[in-house]
């Protein structure tokens, strides 16, 4: 049996490989929508965010403190998708309003729901932590509006790369026809 040691250097081997393929083949989606994954666990979630980034068009996805990831679950698409890197959301904020982008935090609580407002081309959908949520007061960045999924279950909860994938239909359900 594998230590768990071994295991992390497995996975910090694959990043390593797969990262230097990014560099080289990345090109931004044909959509202008972007994501801002903030702090997720590095085994599963951030590769399967970034498959679905890749089949939605997304135009990049920007990684807050993610040192290494498993690209494993990303089944090759990290080496198509453009990846930013970030100590701190102030950074990716500061990045990203200075582009016109709006963002959207996906939280449980919202009193707006995923799919009412008119997303606008330039949309930064904020994924949080999948235990803790996101990384940042959203009191200090009062221009980020809040949106939840609707659900009907019994237990409230969506996987984080469950909740982007949706996120990036419904962009892509507004916006499909614009690209």
């Amino acid at each position: 049996m594998r230590s768990r040691f071994n295991r992390r250097l497995d996975m910090e081997t694959r990043f390593e490989k797969a990262r230097r393929k990014n560099l080289v083949w990345a090109k931004p989606g044909v959509h202008s929508c972007v994501l801002v994954l903030d702090g997720l666990k590095p085994d599963f979630n951030i590769g399967k965010i970034i498959r679905s980034a890749d089949a939605f068009g997304m135009k990049e996805v920007h990684l807050i403190n993610v040192v290494f990831f498993d690209p494993e679950p990303a089944k090759g698409s990290m080496k198509w998708v453009v990846l930013h890197n970030h100590d701190s959301f102030d950074s990716c904020y500061e990045v990203l309003v200075e582009k016109n982008y709006q963002f959207y935090c996906l939280e449980p609580e919202a009193q707006h729901t995923l799919g009412e407002p008119a997303l606008p081309l330039k949309s930064a959908f904020v994924v949080g932590h999948e235990e803790f949520g996101i990384s940042f007061d959203l009191n200090n960045f009062p221009a980020i509006q809040t949106l939840s999924i609707p659900q009907w279950g019994k237990v409230q909860s969506l996987n984080a790369s469950v909740a982007a994938s949706i996120a990036m239909y419904e962009y892509v359900r507004q916006h499909g026809s614009s690209v």
